[in-house]
């Protein structure tokens, strides 16, 4: 069963979601400097956005969502202030927005973690706001604290708006593929400390408890709450292969699942996950379907194989297209 018809190519989406999408070219190594200046960058404000928002399922509530202009975060409160943040990739600037009407930019320009991190800090002092966060990053080794990192300082403007670029036209696809979906899914969201956009579905029963290493300087309680429920996750990073890849994988990964097989990419028994790279979705003649061919079918393996109730958890993402369309 393919939950988003995109398999055969057979339906189109009536409402045009993936009409004319532009994929873009950025390879890995290209922007390596500033993609691991970025990402302390992220880690400073999603700990930040930790702080300020409760826990919600697997650590919800710390991802960014993609926004018309880059990356922000959901609405945070410290006392009877709420504000929120936005990594604007266009005009290159963080912005910190009061609910009272208030905001605060700092410049996104070569400048090291430890100016950022002070800047940013600052920031938010003169919003009256008290935000107190564990000054040093994780899933990175080694993890030098914030206020010491005058290694990471590169920004390359153009390489980071083609990364953001990526994550738009990789959204649309990860929403129309949730769109297929009835039961519990995650946000398409993207985790700072990995730094990959990622999007889960939920078979309903409760996961084993977490074994094994996890990422470098992350408490094992971090990967005890993101895998306490039986999931088919999907996501995309800058790493794997020469322009980044989009990986999927199974939590626990049920009997069979490494022998399958998929129309495009390979499983990886090192990582224990299924990859494809995203040159070969770009280059491909229809990007959108590669894709969504990619999450319907690793989906497919970890659900048939795991026993999901289907019929149940399984929908028709167009099934009111037309309905939809005569109405506007």
């Amino acid at each position: 069963m393919s939950s988003s018809g995109a398999g055969d190519g057979s339906q189109a989406p009536i409402l045009g979601f993936l009409q004319g999408q532009h994929w873009p070219q950025l390879t890995v190594d290209s922007w390596t400097d500033t993609r691991e200046t970025l990402h302390m960058w992220l880690q400073i404000v999603g700990k930040i956005q930790m702080v300020s928002t409760p826990l919600l399922n697997h650590w919800w509530n710390v991802a960014y969502e993609v926004s018309a202009r880059g990356l922000r975060t959901r609405l945070m409160h410290e006392g009877q202030h709420g504000f929120d943040a936005e990594f604007d990739f266009l005009d290159h600037q963080l912005v910190l927005r009061g609910t009272d009407g208030a905001t605060r930019t700092v410049a996104l320009e070569p400048r090291t973690v430890a100016d950022f991190y002070a800047a940013t800090m600052d920031a938010l002092q003169s919003l009256h706001l008290e935000c107190v966060i564990v000054p040093s990053p994780n899933e990175v080794s080694p993890a030098v604290p914030f206020a010491q990192d005058t290694e990471h300082k590169s920004y390359d403007a153009q390489a980071v708006t083609t990364y953001w670029q990526q994550l738009r036209a990789i959204n649309r696809v990860f929403w129309l593929w949730r769109a297929g979906f009835a039961g519990k899914d995650s946000p398409v969201q993207l985790f700072w400390g990995s730094m990959d956009l990622s999007v889960v579905r939920y078979s309903g029963r409760m996961a084993p408890p977490h074994e094994g290493a996890g990422p470098p300087s992350c408490p094992p309680w971090v990967m005890a709450e993101a895998e306490s429920r039986e999931n088919a996750s999907a996501g995309f990073w800058s790493g794997g292969s020469a322009e980044g890849s989009f990986y999927a994988y199974a939590y626990p990964a049920p009997d069979g699942y490494a022998e399958g097989t998929v129309s495009a990419g390979h499983y990886d028994t090192e990582l224990g996950e299924w990859i494809l790279p995203y040159e070969d979705a770009r280059t491909s003649e229809h990007p959108d379907r590669t894709l969504l061919t990619f999450l319907d079918e690793t989906y497919g393996l970890a659900a048939d194989l795991g026993k999901w109730d289907r019929k149940v958890l399984d929908v028709n993402p167009h099934r009111l297209d037309a309905e939809i369309y005569r109405s506007r």
